[in-house]
């Protein structure tokens, strides 16, 4: 298996993703309407946050899940040369192991406490021994490892 991932290159890459996949929340939500943040004292809609915070833990789980069966990478992690792959053998993670990485750190991320949690969960890896795994990727059962120096 090639060795692991930086925790700062991942921590990177995570903000990369985070501002790619945050910013299409944004625009869909703007798009139907749902603002978290409309005050007005004569009505207060609580709805409009719940429903801000599902679109977002749909598209944060859709893109990790999906852009890490495809090749155990996101975009964040492409541009810094890393990849996710199974603990056990080094092969790109399948779409159970995937999808359960990914509502392990966006479930918590956009429904209750996003900052704690995603520092929480990703932090984990700067302190896990042997293998950098934050806490998603001890759910799932995955490393992060890195691509310099090889072929995917």
């Amino acid at each position: 298996m090639p060795p692991l991932a930086d925790s700062v290159l991942r921590t990177l890459a995570r903000i990369i993703d985070m501002i790619l996949v945050g910013a299409v929340v944004w625009l869909l939500t703007w798009a139907l309407n749902i603002d978290e943040y409309d005050v007005d004292s004569d009505r207060i809609e609580v709805g409009k946050s719940l429903w801000q915070a599902a679109v977002a833990a749909v598209l944060y789980i859709a893109y990790d899940t999906a852009m890490t069966v495809r090749n155990g990478q996101t975009l964040g992690k492409q541009l810094l040369r890393m990849r996710v792959a199974n603990l056990d053998n080094g092969a790109t993670p399948s779409v159970q192991m995937a999808l359960t990485r990914a509502a392990v750190l966006w479930i918590p991320f956009a429904f209750c406490c996003f900052c704690f949690w995603i520092a929480v969960s990703g932090g984990w890896s700067y302190f896990d021994r042997p293998y950098k795994q934050g806490l998603h990727d001890k759910a799932a059962k995955t490393v992060v490892v890195s691509t310099k120096g090889s072929s995917g």
